[in-house]
């Protein structure tokens, strides 16, 4: 079992930044993938970033490459998101989640991205005004 736990949203205007954190516990963090997707309301949630065990390998959905930037500390349990020139459209509710099947899940999947993920946080909403 691990349990995650997200902070560092908030209310920032368009072209800001913030830092997303995820705080992990339970079992060994460093044996899985790691992820980060957002909700906007009324809608799926959707994949945003994902990370490698060992933070060599990243994979980031089209429209946050070069703004976000996804990385982790083993050492420390944490998944982080920062996340630069934020847009109104990065509106939404972000969650992280932990994956059990490595490096896979790190690029394109033929399966929807949600159901890769064994475990998910709380979630902490990003607000980005215009």
């Amino acid at each position: 079992q691990v349990q995650l736990v997200e902070s560092g949203g908030g209310l920032v205007q368009a072209g800001g930044s913030l830092r997303l954190s995820c705080a992990a516990s339970g079992r060994t963090f460093n044996s899985y993938a790691m992820a980060w997707f957002r909700q906007h309301p009324g809608k799926e949630r959707e994949f945003v970033a994902a990370i490698a065990w060992s933070g060599g390998s990243t994979y980031y959905t089209d429209s946050v490459k070069g703004r976000f930037t996804i990385s982790r500390d083993n050492a420390k349990n944490t998944l982080f998101l920062q996340m630069n020139s934020l847009k109104p459209e990065d509106t939404g509710v972000y969650y992280c989640a932990a994956s059990s099947l490595g490096s896979t899940v790190v690029g394109p999947t033929t399966t929807h991205p949600t159901a890769l993920y064994d475990y998910w946080g709380q979630g902490t909403q990003v607000t980005v005004s215009s």
